[in-house]
C-alpha cells in the first residue's frame, strides 16, 4: 500500500476514526492490527517475518533484563543479533554472496555451477530489522527497560507510518509515546497536514516528474552525450531526495495525526557545506544507528588516526551494503567513507569555519562549499543508481570525457529551484513547518495550488525508491 495511492487515502481515515472512538486500552492493539494490514497488503507472507523478528527481540529483551550474569546476557544478545541478521541475510543477500563467490572462483579458473534461490525481498526488511535490533542492544546496555506488553513492542516495530522506509526509530524515543496517552490537538493536526502536503509535493511534483527522464538516461548511458549524462545525474540527485525526503515528511505528518512525533530524518542535506555535515543531515536515523551501534563499538575515533579512518570506511561500506545487494552500493558507501576520511584528515568538521569576516565574502564561500559538496554527492549517486559498477564508471567517464554540455537543459535548474524554495526557509528558520507562520490569506492559496498540482500531476502511483531496501 503506497502513501500516494487511493487505497491509502481510504485506509487512513478509517484508522484515524478507529483510534478516535475506541477506549484508550484498545487503541494500541487496534493500531497494531492496522499496521499489520498495511504491511500485509504487499504480501501477507511477509507478516511471518516481521512477527518472528518481533517475538525474538521481545523475548531476548526480557531474558537479558532479568539476568545479572554478563556472560549470559552477551550470549543472549549474540543469539538475537544472529537471528536478526540471519533473516536479513537470507532474504536480502543470499543470492548476492553466492553469485559474488562464483564470479571470484571463475576469475581464478575454478568454474562453479550457479546455485541460487528465488527469494522475494520483503519490503522494508532492512528498516524494521535495524529498529528491532536497536531495542535489544539498548536493553543489553541497560539504557532502557523492556516493554511490559508484547503488543506495545509489536506496535513499535510495525508502526505503519514509518514501517517500510523509516525513519529508523529508537525504542527510547518511540516506545514512551506509544505507552502514554496521545492527545491530538489542532496544532498537531495542522503540523501533520503541512508535513504531508510538503511530502506529497516533493514526491509527486519533484521526484515523479523527473523519474522517466532519469530512467531513460540511465538505461542506455553509452549512447548519451556528456550533457545528457550530467542531466541524468542532477535529476537523480533531486529525484532520490524528493522521493525519500518526501516519504519521511509524509510519515511524520501521518504520525502527528495519531499524536506521535517521529524524528526528523532529513534536514536540508543539499545545503551542507561538507560531506561530514551532509551525513548529519541525510537519512539521519541510519547515520545515527551506524554511528552508535557500529562506528563507536569499533572504536570510533578513540584508537588513533588510522584506526579512525578504518572505522569510517567500514561503517560506510556496511552502510552502503545495507541499501542493497549490489556492488554498486558498496562502491557508493566506499566513496562516502573516503570523503569522510579525507575531510577528517583535513580537519573539516560539521560546518566549515568561514575564511572571511566580511558578510558578502563569507556568503560567497558558503555558497561555493554547498555547490562543491552537492557535486561530490551527485558523483556518488551515479554508482547508487547505475545497474552495475562497470556502467557507473563508464557513466562518470562519459561525463568528464565529453564536451557537449548543452543537453543538460533547463529542467535540472527548475527542479533545483523548487527544492531550494522548500529547503531554504526551513534551513534559515530551523523549522520544518515554517510555512504555518504565514498568514491564512497566503496559506490558503498555497494549499489550493498544491492540491491542484497534485491532482493534475499525481495520476501515477510510482513506488518510493527506498521501499526496495
Amino acid at each position: 500500500m503506497l502513501f500516494n495511492s487511493i487505497h491509502f487515502l481510504l485506509f487512513l481515515p478509517i484508522v484515524l476514526l478507529g483510534v478516535a472512538v475506541l477506549p484508550a486500552r484498545w487503541r494500541n492493539p487496534f493500531l497494531l492490527v492496522a499496521s499489520y494490514y498495511f504491511y500485509g497488503s504487499w504480501d501477507w507472507r511477509f507478516l511471518s517475518l516481521i512477527f518472528l523478528t518481533t517475538t525474538v527481540d521481545y523475548t531476548v529483551g526480557h531474558l537479558m533484563y532479568d539476568t545479572r550474569d554478563p556472560g549470559r546476557r552477551k550470549i543472549i544478545l549474540t543469539v538475537a543479533i544472529c537471528i536478526n541478521l540471519g533473516i536479513l541475510g537470507i532474504f536480502k543477500y543470499f543470492n548476492f554472496f553466492v553469485q559474488s563467490a562464483m564470479t571470484a572462483l571463475n576469475a581464478v579458473g575454478l568454474h562453479a555451477s550457479p546455485w541460487t534461490l528465488s527469494i522475494i525481498l520483503p519490503v522494508g526488511i532492512s528498516f524494521y530489522t535495524f529498529q528491532s535490533m536497536s531495542y535489544a542492544i539498548d536493553i543489553y546496555r541497560r539504557e532502557m527497560e523492556p516493554a511490559r506488553h508484547f503488543w506495545d513492542f509489536a506496535l513499535y516495530v510495525a508502526y505503519f507510518p514509518q514501517l517500510v522506509a523509516g525513519p529508523i526509530e529508537r525504542a527510547t524515543h518511540l516506545l514512551p509515546q506509544i505507552l502514554q496517552p496521545r492527545p491530538v490537538t489542532a496544532e498537531r493536526v495542522n503540523i501533520g497536514l503541512m508535513l504531508m502536503m510538503l511530502g506529497f509535493a516533493k514526491k509527486v511534483l519533484i521526484a515523479d516528474t523527473v523519474a522517466d527522464d532519469v530512467d531513460r538516461i540511465f538505461a542506455d548511458p553509452a549512447s548519451r552525450s556528456a550533457g545528457e549524462l550530467l542531466r541524468g545525474a542532477y535529476l537523480f540527485a533531486f529525484q532520490i531526495y524528493g522521493d525519500f525526503s518526501g516519504y519521511s515528511d509524509i510519515a511524520r505528518g501521518v504520525s502527528e495525526l495519531f499524536g506521535v512525533r517521529l524524528m526528523i530524518n532529513f534536514n536540508q542535506p543539499y545545503l551542507s557545506q561538507s560531506i561530514t555535515e551532509f551525513w548529519r543531515r541525510w537519512h539521519i536515523s541510519l547515520s545515527a544507528w551506524l554511528r552508535d551501534y557500529l562506528y563507536v563499538p569499533l572504536g570510533g575515533n578513540r584508537l588513533g588516526e588510522w584506526r579512525t579512518y578504518r572505522n569510517l570506511m567500514l561503517t560506510m561500506l556496511i552502510g552502503g551494503l545495507w541499501h542493497g545487494a549490489n556492488w554498486t552500493f558498496v562502491v557508493w558507501g566506499g566513496l562516502n567513507g573516503l570523503y569522510l576520511a579525507v575531510e577528517r584528515r583535513l580537519g573539516i568538521g560539521r560546518v566549515v569555519e568561514p575564511l572571511h569576516a566580511r558578510p558578502l565574502l563569507r556568503f560567497v564561500q558558503q555558497v561555493a562549499l554547498v555547490i562543491v559538496t552537492f557535486h561530490l554527492v551527485t558523483l556518488t549517486w551515479v554508482f547508487f543508481r547505475a545497474a552495475s559498477v562497470d556502467i557507473a564508471f563508464a557513466y562518470v567517464l562519459g561525463v568528464f570525457s565529453g564536451s557537449d554540455l548543452t543537453a543538460v537543459g533547463i529542467l535540472p535548474f527548475v527542479v533545483g529551484a523548487a527544492v531550494l524554495l522548500i529547503d531554504v526557509p526551513q534551513y534559515l528558520t530551523h523549522d520544518h513547518v515554517v510555512f504555518l507562520r504565514l498568514p491564512w490569506w497566503v496559506q490558503s492559496p498555497a494549499y489550493a495550488t498544491a492540491c491542484l498540482a497534485l491532482i493534475l500531476y499525481g495520476g501515477k502511483e510510482v513506488p518510493f525508491i527506498y521501499f526496495q531496501f
